[in-house]
């Protein structure tokens, strides 16, 4: 998730993630990101002036890489209703095999810990951006109604969120047969 980055901040990202699923935020401290994660307080000060500097680079992070997971395969040239599949499928995945980025996502998106430009920066270059695009492309053809790309989006995502969680939780079982249904159910829930 943390390809991008050098071999000391990725150690200090995973390490940080993993420790705020565990212990929750305020219990993380630069001292514990230092001892689990075998970097020592210095060469984390270097990179990072702060432990909110540390979680708002993880959110970006994981922001950055949920938006290339998401739109993977989705190609310009595909119809309107192949690109929404696409990216909606390869959210479900990416959520269920990255759990930790997809709860510290859901958990701090609107945290005080988390920079006004850190958020904006996500909701543009993310999976969001990327996302409304489709669903304005979407409008532009007829195919949906016309409602604001972003508000379904976010409308949509509800969907997906609970459904993940619930899954993530152990209180439903989500097969690929089922996801691709709620998929199929948040397209028709737009057409015209």
């Amino acid at each position: 998730m943390f390809e991008r980055y050098n071999k000391v901040q990725k150690a200090v990202l995973e390490t940080t993630l993993r420790i705020i699923n565990e212990k929750e935020l305020q219990a993380t401290s630069m001292s514990l990101i230092a001892k689990e994660s075998g970097v020592s307080t210095g060469s984390i000060y270097h990179y990072f002036s702060s432990k909110e500097d540390i979680i708002n680079e993880l959110f970006k992070g994981i922001v950055m890489f949920n938006g290339e997971a998401v739109m993977k395969g989705v190609h310009e040239l595909d119809s309107v209703q192949e690109k929404f599949q696409r990216a909606w499928i390869n959210y479900f995945r990416l959520s269920l095999e990255y759990p930790l980025g997809f709860q510290f996502i859901e958990q701090y998106s609107f945290s005080p810990y988390i920079y006004q430009s850190s958020k904006d920066e996500a909701y543009k270059g993310g999976w969001c951006g990327p996302m409304t695009k489709i669903y304005a492309e979407a409008v532009q053809q007829q195919l949906f109604i016309d409602l604001e790309p972003r508000l379904m989006v976010q409308m949509h995502i509800g969907t997906a969120v609970y459904t993940i969680k619930g899954h993530l939780q152990n209180y439903l079982e989500l097969t690929d047969d089922d996801i691709h249904r709620i998929i199929q159910s948040c397209w028709n829930s737009v057409l015209k």
